[in-house]
């Protein structure tokens, strides 16, 4: 007698369970989970509203509209799009622990991870060679950052990650996967999902290196370059206050800079490193959470003309309120 269409549907969802990964982060403090979804949300709300603020800022106000603030929006949507990838399956692997996640949804948002991390590298280099242009080249400046090499560079910054995260994704996923599925961490990353992985791997982590010092240190290097030789313009200005005002503006993108690679580093350089899987979720908080939801303070609290701008765009909204 054939199965009935029941018996099939319940064998292809036992099935389906099976493929399926489960994230087990924060597992090992299970009394906490309660307290840490009502800190993450907190702060995952609070990412979401100070980037929406920098990008509202730097659109309405005119005097924002420099290639610097450019620049900024697009790392404040980078940072959105990085919070939305990562923070609700944070909450829900909190909330509701042991619900499964397919190997598509896992795979996804692997792709979006890598793809958002790519992309906030080489904002992040970028902002720092615009800095080099305006100090160390002023007259130049206006000539050399034209609207339309700004746009091209930001091109370039979104969709450089898509090809080299969409190749590590597929790779990593058609390895085999043995024994319990369960992720020792908070969202689909490449070095919990290794360790499942029950093939040799040498090639792939070989790969993921290479990648890494081409997509992180590279950058890091014109970084260091660009402010060595900002350092030395700078030590040559003759007036106090014009040296002043020319750290301040680099300022907070050192800081952003130093709490972005300080973290995605010891995590991306060695996938298969033997840190305790408790230490990698911390370190990965840092850059997924933590720095996401920084940056709008650290851009705005040491920025005159974002405060400022912030004013004035507060002046104009209540004026449309008050008749």
């Amino acid at each position: 007698m054939p199965p009935s269409w029941t018996s099939l549907l319940w064998t292809n969802q036992s099935r389906a369970r099976e493929l399926e990964f489960v994230l087990l982060g924060f597992a090992h403090v299970p009394s906490l989970r309660p307290m840490l979804a009502v800190v993450f949300l907190a702060a995952f709300l609070l990412t979401l509203l100070g980037n929406m603020l920098i990008v509202m800022l730097t659109s309405l106000d005119p005097g924002l509209h420099a290639p610097m603030y450019f620049f900024l929006r697009q790392l404040a949507l980078v940072e959105i799009c990085f919070s939305l990838d990562v923070a609700p399956r944070l909450l829900v692997t909190l909330l509701w622990p042991g619900r499964g996640v397919s190997p598509t949804s896992c795979a996804l948002q692997l792709f979006l991870v890598l793809s958002c991390v790519t992309s906030e590298c080489l904002l992040l280099t970028v902002m720092a060679w615009d800095r080099f242009l305006a100090i160390c080249r002023p007259l130049r400046y206006g000539a050399i950052m034209s609207p339309r090499l700004c746009h091209l560079l930001v091109t370039t910054c979104w969709l450089a990650g898509v090809p080299v995260s969409l190749v590590f994704t597929i790779w990593l996923f058609n390895f085999p996967f043995c024994g319990p599925r369960g992720i020792r961490h908070f969202f689909c990353d490449i070095a919990p999902l290794l360790s499942l992985v029950c093939a040799d791997t040498r090639v792939f982590e070989a790969s993921v290196f290479v990648a890494t010092v081409l997509i992180m240190i590279v950058p890091v290097c014109l970084i260091v370059m660009s402010y060595t030789r900002i350092l030395a313009a700078v030590l040559r200005m003759p007036s106090a206050s014009g040296r002043q005002k020319a750290l301040s503006t680099c300022a907070s993108h050192l800081i952003v800079v130093i709490l972005f690679y300080g973290t995605t580093g010891v995590i991306h350089l060695r996938p298969k490193a033997s840190y305790s899987p408790e230490s990698k979720q911390v370190v990965s908080l840092s850059y997924t959470m933590v720095t996401p939801m920084l940056n709008p303070l650290i851009y705005s609290l040491r920025n005159k003309e974002v405060k400022a701008a912030l004013g004035r765009v507060f002046i104009q909204r209540r004026g449309t309120f008050i008749p």
